[in-house]
This record gives structure tokens, C-alpha cells and sequence, in this order.
């Protein structure tokens, strides 16, 4: 479960084969060391195929042995062939089933595989075979902490840095599971420790981590800095590049994301946070086609769509492959109102940017139709309500404001449109109420920055998640 959780285990248990070999008697014993030795040389080599067919040629004339049957699970889990990785391994835990060693093998193979509860089961019983043993608590803790249950890996953690304090690993693993429990200078102590021992690239990034996490944005924003500079990963460039713009610092976030994107041209969120941070600099234009671009790499990530809408409002140049993108995201989530809602958009908008006197039925169905998928959608009634008034039909346009303020009493434009569907319907007083509003949230001018504002920080946290691309 650590960066390379098998490579001590590997050469551990080659030992011990080769020893046993070593003493063995008769010639046939000595061809099968050699055959052997030779596969544990592929292995290290790095020549997992030649080492396979080695040891499938071994084992039928050693079925019993612990030692082929481990090794040959190691080669295969290295081929990611974790089915039958898993079966060898398993081979080895029945010969050998006190061996702590060969259950944290086997334990690896099976949280590769998905089978998590097995995983734990196996993590669980080398701990209870070496109590005291480093790996044990180790490897559990860590497996505890990609499962989510950071608490109970804790003490385990501890327990492992007790017994080996100049482990980078597990120190590591201990600051993230300190960061993760908001233990934040305990978290940073840990860190500032392991860098005395070992600087690297995801130190620095945790460490920016829990600066930004402290609130201490100038401090995250170097040490994601300094972390890019010495891994240009996907994920340290993206990190970085995020900080700079959840903070609005606009042009370096421009200038990281450009970097990164010419170095993962496949990064769907590298993409995205290129053409968010560019809209948010006021380059529209550029801002579209970056998020046209993203949009391509995923068609169906609903993450990109909200600010190629809002980028597309500034910038209506590229009307035709706006739409056409927005036709393709609704054709791939029919049952996502917003999807439906962001096709009418860009199709109406497309409309009146040509001056193209088009039917707007379909506009008006594209919108009725993410209202029965999400009745409580307040920009879908507005946009309903603004269509109906355009053609005069104030009957139908007053319930359709008034149902968005409802579930949105916070949209300057719906309170504005309502008091001039009200000054042509003859209510005055009403019109006079709406229009104090208006004025009033557009004095404020905050609701819709925060709204941005939030949409931001949600892509930037959802996508720390995401895996990376290929270079």
C-alpha cells in the first residue's frame, strides 16, 4: 500500500527460496534453483514476462512450493493481471498462513483488484500476526486511509512512525491523515520534519495544502509553486494553478494553466480551470474556445458547461460551435435539466446574435422541458418568463418570475423584468415594489459574484480528485 508496497516483500521472500534451493540435493533440485534464480533476475530486471513464463515452466514441478507461488503473484500483479495475481497469492497464504508478509501481499493485490473488505481482512491478520512489526501498521493505515476511515488510521500510523521515525512514507501518510482531521499544525510539524529528511514535490504540495486549508493563501500559493517546479505533475501544476485563481490572482493563474495545458494536453480540468481563469480576466474569447476545448476532451463533464455558458454570453463569435457542443451534452444527459437548459440558452442566444428571426418553439420546449426535469430550477422559469415577455405575453411571463423569485428571491434581472411585465399589466405599486429590489440587489452587486465565486471553488475541489492525464 506504500509508493512501492511489494519491492521489500519481493526480495525477502526470493531470499529465502534461493536458500532453500541452495541446500537441496540432486540435479533436478539445482535446474529448478537456477530456474529460479533466473526469474528473480528477470523480475528485478524489470522483465515481468520473462519471468512469468519461467516461473508457469517452474511450478508444475513445485506445486507446493511457497516461494514460486509468491513470486509469481508479484510478477503478475506487476503485469496488473491482479485475477491471477490473486490466485497465486492466495496459493502462498494457504502454504504459509502465519507469513505476515504474504498476507500484505495478497492484501495489495485485492484492493488493486477492488475487492476492498478482503483487502482489509488480510491487512487485518498481518497486523495480528506481527503486532510490532513497521509494514504491519503501516500498510493498514494507509489502506484504512484510502477507505476514508482516517480516524482508525491514526494510531496505527503512530504506531509505525514509533517503530521506524525516519520513514518518509508513513510520515507522509501521517501529516495527510492529520491534515485530513484538521489537525493542522500538528499536520504541519510532521511535514516540516520530513523536509529536513527529504525535500520533495507532494511534501511541498501537502504543505501547501494545509497552508490553504490554515487560511494562509500567500504561503499555499509558494509552496504549490515550489512543488510544480520540482514535479511538473498534473496535479501539482493543477493545485498550483487553482490556488492563484481561487484567490484572484488572475494573470499568474493564466500563465500556470497555459504551461500546463502545452504539458497535458488531455487534462480536461487543466483545461477548464485555463478557460475559467480567462474568463474571469475578462478574455472572453479565449475563454470559449478553452472551454470548447475541454468540453471535447469530456463531453459529458457537467463541469465545464456552466462557465462556457456564462463565457459564451460575453463572447457570442463562435455561436455555431458553442450550440453544437451544448447539442451534443444535452443528446448525452437527457435526463440533466441543466443540460437541457444550457442547449436553449445557446440556441436563443445564437438567434439573436445573428439577428435571425427563428421560431422559438424549440427554445420554449428545450426550456419546459428542464423545468419537468428539475421543477426548481429558478434560471429556467426566468429565461421562460424573459421569452414570454419578448413576445408580449405577460399573462404567461408574470408566474414564471414570480416562481423564480420564489426559489430565488436574489436575481436582480427576474425583479426588473417583473416590474415591467407589472407597469404593462397596469400594476403600478407592484411594479414600484420590484423595481426597489432591483436597485437595492444591484447596489449590493453580490449575489452573483458569490455564486461565481462558489461554482469556482467547486471545480477546484471536485477536480483534486480527478486522476490524471497522460502527458
Amino acid at each position: 500500500m506504500s509508493r512501492n508496497p511489494q519491492s521489500r516483500l519481493t526480495i525477502l521472500c526470493c531470499l529465502l527460496f534461493c536458500a532453500v534451493f541452495s541446500t537441496a540435493e540432486g540435479e533436478q533440485d539445482s535446474k529448478l534453483d537456477r530456474q529460479f534464480k533466473a526469474a528473480v533476475a528477470q523480475y528485478d530486471a524489470g522483465k515481468f514476462r520473462e519471468a512469468a513464463a519461467q516461473l508457469e515452466e517452474l511450478l508444475p514441478q513445485a506445486p507446493n512450493s511457497f516461494e514460486a507461488h509468491e513470486l509469481l503473484g508479484l510478477v503478475y500483479a506487476s503485469l496488473s493481471e491482479d485475477g491471477k495475481a490473486i490466485e497465486q497469492l492466495e496459493a502462498a497464504v494457504r502454504l504459509k498462513p502465519d507469513s505476515a508478509p504474504a498476507r500484505t501481499n495478497l492484501a495489495a493485490s485485492l484492493f488493486h483488484f477492488g475487492d476492498t473488505e478482503s483487502a482489509g481482512a488480510q491487512f487485518r491478520k498481518a497486523l495480528e500476526l506481527e503486532p510490532r512489526n513497521y509494514d504491519a501498521n503501516h500498510n493498514l493505515g494507509e489502506f484504512l486511509i484510502e477507505s476514508g476511515k482516517i480516524a482508525d488510521a491514526r494510531p496505527l500510523l503512530e504506531a509505525a512512525q514509533r517503530i521506524k521515525p525516519s520513514s518518509y512514507d508513513n510520515g507522509y501518510d501521517l501529516a495527510r491523515a492529520d491534515f485530513l482531521t484538521g489537525r493542522l499544525a500538528v499536520a504541519r510539524q510532521v511535514v516540516q520534519g520530513l523536509l529536513k529528511v527529504k525535500d520533495t514535490g507532494e511534501l511541498r504540495n501537502l504543505l501547501g495544502q494545509i497552508d490553504e486549508k490554515d487560511g494562509q493563501f500567500v504561503a499555499a500559493a509558494s509552496e504549490f509553486q515550489v512543488a510544480a517546479h520540482m514535479d511538473p505533475s498534473e496535479d501539482n501544476l493543477f493545485d498550483w494553478g487553482s490556488e492563484l485563481l481561487l484567490h484572484r490572482t488572475y494573470e499568474p493563474a493564466i500563465d500556470v494553466f497555459q504551461q500546463a495545458t502545452k504539458r497535458y494536453p488531455n487534462s480536461p480540468r487543466l483545461m477548464i480551470g485555463l478557460g475559467m481563469s480567462l474568463y474571469s480576466r475578462g478574455k472572453y474569447d479565449e475563454a470559449v474556445k478553452a472551454l470548447l476545448t475541454a468540453a471535447d476532451l469530456d463531453p459529458a463533464d457537467p463541469r465545464c458547461y456552466s462557465f462556457l455558458s456564462k463565457a459564451y454570453d460575453s463572447s457570442p463569435n463562435q455561436a455555431e460551435e458553442v450550440i453544437q457542443r451544448f447539442r451534443r451534452y444535452a443528446e448525452l444527459r437527457p435526463g440533466d435539466a441543466l443540460a437541457q437548459y444550457y442547449y436553449a440558452m445557446s440556441m436563443w442566444k445564437g438567434m439573436r446574435t445573428e439577428n435571425v428571426n427563428l421560431e422559438l418553439k424549440p427554445v420554449e420546449d428545450l426550456l419546459k422541458k428542464s423545468l419537468t426535469l428539475d421543477e426548481k430550477l429558478p434560471e429556467a422559469h426566468m429565461q421562460l418568463g424573459n421569452l414570454y415577455a419578448d413576445q408580449h405575453e405577460y399573462e404567461e411571463s408574470v408566474p414564471e418570475y414570480v416562481r423564480a423569485l420564489e426559489l430565488n428571491p436574489n436575481l436582480p434581472d427576474a425583479h426588473y423584468r417583473l416590474a415591467q411585465d407589472y407597469v404593462h399589466l397596469g400594476k403600478k405599486d407592484q411594479a414600484q415594489k420590484e423595481l426597489a429590489v432591483y436597485q437595492q440587489l444591484r447596489a449590493q452587486h453580490m449575489a452573483e459574484v458569490d455564486k461565481e465565486r462558489a461554482e469556482v471553488r467547486q471545480f477546484v475541489y471536485s477536480a483534486k480528485s480527478a486522476p490524471p492525464s497522460k502527458p
